[in-house]
């Protein structure tokens, strides 16, 4: 079944996206900037420090999932999804940093931007499904 995109949830994904960048670009420019950590490592750290930010925000918020039964499948598919954008997320950022020369702040926003949009389908189809159990 496919699921009605509302404006609101869209909205609310923005926001849920938009703090949680917000968390890591404030970890990121401290790890680099204030802790003197290499900007691919500080990049690292500071998206798995928001990931607890994003879940949280995105199942209970944005997709007005607050099933717990679910909860342990849901965050080890969500980790698994969050991972590989980690990857996608360290391969843009050197890409932009070191090959086309953006300051490593703004090549976070423009991958950050990137991969929000092909979360917010997967997240709605695969992991937040608001599916009610019949057991």
């Amino acid at each position: 079944m496919i699921k009605k995109l509302s404006h609101l949830k869209i909205v609310r994904y923005l926001i849920s996206g938009g703090t949680a960048a917000a968390v890591d670009l404030f970890l990121l420019y401290f790890f680099t900037s204030v802790v003197g950590i290499w900007y691919l490592f500080s990049a690292v750290i500071a998206f798995l420090l928001a990931f607890g930010v994003s879940f949280y925000l995105q199942k209970f918020w944005t997709f007005a999932d607050h099933s717990t039964d679910r909860l342990p499948s849901q965050a080890t598919s969500y980790f698994i999804v969050a991972s590989i954008n980690l990857g996608l997320n360290t391969l843009l950022m050197y890409f932009l940093v070191d090959v086309i020369f953006l300051p490593y702040l703004l090549a976070q926003v423009i991958a950050a931007g990137l991969i929000a949009c092909e979360s917010f389908f997967i997240y709605q189809r695969y992991i937040f499904t608001n599916e009610i159990s019949n057991s």
